[in-house]
């Protein structure tokens, strides 16, 4: 009696033990998921704020090169400064996802998103070749963080764009009120996706840009990542169909504002 008692105790000794580390394992891998997170976090703020610091250098590079036309400097300055404020809502709104905070959402024009995003961008999409055709019913609106809706969309205008060059082609942009939902669609008549890659299109750090010429930007992988994790945390849905050689074609599903 007195084996089987003591082996009893050590069996529970052992388990005590193995417990303990288990616990000890499972701080030291929520401590790791922290600083993956930070990491991500880190690439997402780089690879956005990237997207804002082109036309930001264009505005600057307008007002030096015209320092005499006083009207079209103090336009450009502004418009810098509207770039400058829209990175920081950016970066804030990126750091408070990480973070797992809660930003306030509102009701927005969604034509007045979308011409905010061209604005900021400071690109004539017609010198590449491309036609811009937007068809968004005036009045249409969409519940969330407006900052970050745009940056949905951004990330995929100017995937579109990248997929057109350097043939030129159309994009597309419209939006329809569904019964339930609001339906965002951004299409291109670009190269397109391969079928093996569309499985694994959203997943972070996957890149269909590898081969690229050096000189241009090949993609970190964190685009698509990052507006499916948007619509996600907004209750919605994205999704992509695409041809290779005939376009992409994104569809974004938001709940009704």
């Amino acid at each position: 009696m007195a084996s089987i008692t003591e082996k009893r105790l050590s069996l529970h000794r052992r388990i005590k033990a193995q417990d303990s580390r288990n616990e000890a394992l499972k701080s030291q891998l929520a401590g790791l998921q922290h600083l993956a997170n930070v990491g991500t976090v880190s690439h997402m703020i780089a690879h956005e704020i990237n997207n804002l610091l082109t036309p930001l250098k264009s505005y600057a590079s307008l007002a030096l090169n015209h320092p005499d036309d006083a009207v079209l400097t103090e336009k450009a300055l502004q418009k810098t400064a509207a770039n400058c404020e829209r990175a920081s809502k950016v970066a804030e709104s990126l750091l408070a996802l990480a973070d797992g905070q809660t930003q306030p959402e509102q009701t927005s024009r969604l034509d007045e998103l979308v011409e905010g995003i061209f604005t900021c961008l400071c690109r004539d999409f017609g010198k590449d070749g491309i036609s811009v055709d937007i068809r968004i019913p005036e009045g249409l609106t969409v519940r969330g963080v407006p900052v970050q809706i745009q940056q949905v969309l951004m990330n995929l205008i100017l995937n579109a764009r990248d997929a057109m060059l350097p043939r030129g082609g159309v994009l597309s942009i419209g939006a329809t009120q569904k019964a339930d939902a609001v339906e965002i669609v951004v299409a291109d008549t670009g190269q397109g996706i391969a079928q093996t890659d569309l499985d694994s299109i959203f997943e972070t750090f996957f890149t269909t840009k590898t081969e690229k010429a050096p000189a241009q930007h090949s993609g970190t992988g964190l685009g698509l990542a990052f507006c499916k994790m948007i619509v996600d945390r907004h209750g919605g849905h994205i999704s992509v169909e695409s041809t290779p050689g005939q376009g992409s074609r994104f569809t974004i599903t938001l709940p009704p504002s």
